[in-house]
């Protein structure tokens, strides 16, 4: 019995690391030595409008003490989840995230119109999200 306990508990920690796991990808640099990056474990495709949904953070490489990127309630933990209709190339803010407030995403998003990605930064995350959106997990 004892065993089965025990199997069931580490069945358990394994699924929740696996559901917590953070894949980042970086799109763009900033000048200032920022890096624009988005979870490739956290992103889908949207069934119901066809979107790609992405959770993208900032983190700068090498700082001490570490900056992102990270997801919600990390400590260095920045950024936002966006939908993307790759079609248009436009994007939908569903919600952002810091350390001091908990990420809460938007209800209304899929009537939503998207705006046109414009920075560099926006126009990058689209190009790199949408490569293989047909391979992304539909939910």
């Amino acid at each position: 019995m004892r065993r089965l306990i025990a199997l069931a508990a580490l069945s358990a920690m394994a699924v929740a690391t696996t559901a917590q796991a953070e894949t980042w990808k970086s799109y763009a640099k900033t000048p200032t030595g920022l890096e624009w990056s988005y979870d490739t474990d956290y992103s889908y495709r949207d069934t119901q409008t066809g979107k790609v949904v992405v959770m993208q953070a900032v983190g700068k490489p090498g700082a001490e003490p570490r900056m992102g990127p990270s997801g919600p309630g990390k400590a260095d933990g920045v950024g936002f989840v966006t939908a993307i209709d790759c079609k248009n190339k436009a994007l939908i803010s569903l919600g952002g995230y810091s350390p001091k407030k908990p990420l809460e995403l938007s209800g209304n998003w899929r009537t939503a119109t998207g705006a046109p990605a414009k920075s560099a930064e926006d126009k990058a995350l689209v190009e790199s999200a949408c490569q293989g959106a047909d391979q992304l997990t539909a939910k």
